[in-house]
């Protein structure tokens, strides 16, 4: 019946584990995997415990360095919240100085500021995003390229 409690532990881990995705939970499961085999071979409890305690060990100090970098070079960096808007275009809906204007990013209208001082955007001039102050979207005209 031991193996059960060594399971149960074992998947409490592994969701732990999917909630913080650092790897450290996931080499506890392992340990906690190791248990229950020697539970359901009968095995007693102090040693259940010194071979959860040296699987855990030698997976965390042994495994988790290697598995951590390979899912580090795997996982590709994702900008999200504000700073996924920054070189994004935009278009002017009301004149946009360096101190106010509106523009629509994304299909959300924001407070925009001219990046440049003494700059004037007039309605409909696409800008591009350069950063995010708070709330407000500071700004730059997209430079034209002449075709043909």
């Amino acid at each position: 019946m031991a193996w059960l409690w060594w399971l149960g532990g074992a998947l409490v881990l592994g969701v732990v584990e999917m909630l913080t995705v650092d790897l450290i939970f996931l080499m506890f499961a392992g340990g906690a995997l190791a248990a229950m085999l020697l539970a359901v071979l009968g095995a007693p409890v102090w040693a259940q415990i010194l071979v959860f305690s040296v699987v855990s060990i030698v997976l965390l100090f042994g495994v988790r360095p290697w598995a951590k970098r390979a899912l580090d070079r795997s996982t590709p960096d994702s900008l999200t919240n504000v700073a996924a808007h920054v070189g994004r275009e935009a278009t002017v809906l009301i004149d946009v100085t360096d101190r106010a204007g509106r523009v629509k990013l994304l299909g959300e209208v924001w407070t925009a500021r001219a990046a440049g001082h003494g700059t004037v955007l007039p309605a409909g001039t696409t800008v591009r995003v350069v950063r995010i102050d708070g709330a407000i979207a500071v700004v730059e005209p997209v430079p034209t390229t002449p075709y043909g």
